[in-house]
């Protein structure tokens, strides 16, 4: 097992340039994805640089919450390391195990970007990777368990944007690409958002999620979410518009080599134009410009039927030919078990059970 120093970082500037530089950099790993996350739900962050000697080996971004007389700890996407050395592995485990035990905290929760397997399961392009396998035994053999609580996509899909963009157009199946066709000769265009787009933004997202079903928070949460990250250059909205009417628009984040789709919405007019289509592709365009490798879809079902409600999502997603990449998960470390099992067991049951009461 390695030997790491543990430094806590309270540079921004710093804590981002050497974030970029290593494998698995994620924006939820940003110095601003921390404050955010500060500011609209209370999450207060800890960054820690683990140092072999003088290089910089793996990031982890923590926050930490209060929830009546406990504390409980989540590092989004993290740790950023590489995952081909299990002893690299192992020392970050060791830790983070330090660290949640010396704070008393019920759990410590990470969910890694790495994949356990690419492709759809039990297809004949099913690949299982030895990172996934590598980081669960490591994992496993630490006492860290698997968590039925997902607070991130644990599958999504990703397009290698090193191809040529005549490739990425080939790639899509027929379908998806006569949709892209469809919405360039029906004159929808496709212009770069900005800050003064924010209540266009909002209003579309509004009106997807009256039509969809989901509830939004209000304007001043997504002002925290999106206006934030463009200002410092790692958000950037597309803005679907017919005869300058806008009726669609994504929000994309981007951070190291990685570009995500992260929001969607579109009016309930011209739907017939297929606005969504010509945005992705453009989205795509704008992502590889700009040196991104992949392109990430951010979101796939967990269960790969129509049982699962990502799976109409999921439908638009595949027909851009992407890889299928599912993940390890999200995975506990509890200091104490049978406070672990309360918290996550029993007082759930209680809960419910006095609601039920109640009614």
């Amino acid at each position: 097992m390695r030997s790491l120093t543990p430094t806590i970082i309270t540079d921004a500037t710093w804590w981002n340039d050497a974030l970029r530089e290593l494998p698995m950099a994620h924006i939820l790993q940003t110095w601003e994805w921390g404050e955010f996350k500060h500011r609209t739900t209370g999450w207060q962050p800890t960054r820690i640089a683990f140092k072999q000697g003088q290089d910089v080996v793996a990031m982890v971004s923590v926050g930490t919450r209060r929830i009546a007389p406990f504390t409980v700890m989540y590092a989004p996407k993290a740790p950023a390391m590489p995952t081909h050395d299990p002893a690299l592995i192992e020392a970050v485990l060791v830790a983070l195990e330090r660290m949640a035990r010396r704070r008393g905290n019920i759990w410590l929760k990470i969910d890694p970007d790495v994949v356990w397997a690419t492709g759809l399961p039990q297809s004949e392009e099913e690949r299982f990777t030895a990172e996934g396998r590598i980081f669960t035994e490591l994992l496993q053999a630490h006492r860290w368990k698997s968590s039925n609580d997902q607070p991130q996509f644990r599958n999504t899909v990703t397009l290698d944007l090193t191809a040529s963009e005549d490739v990425l157009l080939a790639n899509m199946s027929q379908t998806t690409r006569r949709k892209v066709r469809t919405a360039e000769k029906k004159d929808v265009t496709i212009r770069l958002g900005g800050l003064a787009d924010l209540p266009i933004l909002y209003d579309l997202y509004r009106t997807t999620s009256e039509r969809d079903g989901f509830l939004i928070r209000p304007l001043d949460y997504y002002r925290q979410a999106w206006q934030q990250f463009m200002e410092r250059g790692l958000a950037q909205p597309l803005i679907a518009e017919h005869a300058g009417t806008p009726i669609a628009h994504v929000i994309l984040y981007h951070f190291g080599k990685t570009c995500w789709y992260f929001y969607g919405a579109s009016s309930n007019d011209e739907r017939n134009r297929m606005p969504n289509y010509l945005l992705q592709w453009e989205s795509m365009r704008w992502a590889k410009a700009h040196g991104y490798t992949t392109y990430d879809m951010w979101g796939a079902p967990n269960q790969f039927d129509e049982s699962d409600s990502m799976w109409g999502v999921y439908e638009f997603k595949r027909g851009f030919k992407g890889e299928v990449r599912r993940h390890i998960g999200a995975w506990d470390y509890a200091p104490n078990l049978a406070t672990y099992w309360g918290y996550t067991q029993a007082v759930p049951s209680i809960l419910r059970t006095l609601r039920r009461i109640r009614r």
